[in-house]
């Protein structure tokens, strides 16, 4: 199962910092989103894109997690030669990662 299979991103930047909103579509799919994408996780998918540390934040009332990319866009808007120096991208290619399917 893929994670775009129950749940959507939003993605916003700061500087060389990208945030990343995962929010389940369903609420009772939260606890498993929590479980299994991690901070680690994350940053293993990410591998030779994020360079900094990934923090994961649970927003549980909102059936979401937050995660925030360190070095994420190669230095920011300003500096970066990448297509997509915003990192609206990572967004779709988080909800790429591939789930074990628990059902």
């Amino acid at each position: 199962m893929l994670l775009r299979e129950i749940a959507h991103a939003r993605a916003g930047d700061k500087g060389d910092v990208s945030n990343i909103a995962l929010i389940a579509y369903n609420p009772a799919d939260y606890a498993l989103l929590a479980r299994l994408v991690t901070a680690q996780r994350v940053k293993q998918h990410f591998a030779g894109i994020v360079t900094g540390a990934v923090l994961r934040y649970e927003l549980p009332a909102l059936g979401a997690l937050n995660f925030v990319l360190h070095g994420a866009l190669g230095g920011g808007v300003t500096r970066s030669l990448a297509l997509d120096a915003h990192g609206k991208s990572l967004g779709s290619a988080l909800l790429a990662m591939a789930l074990e399917d628990p059902r």
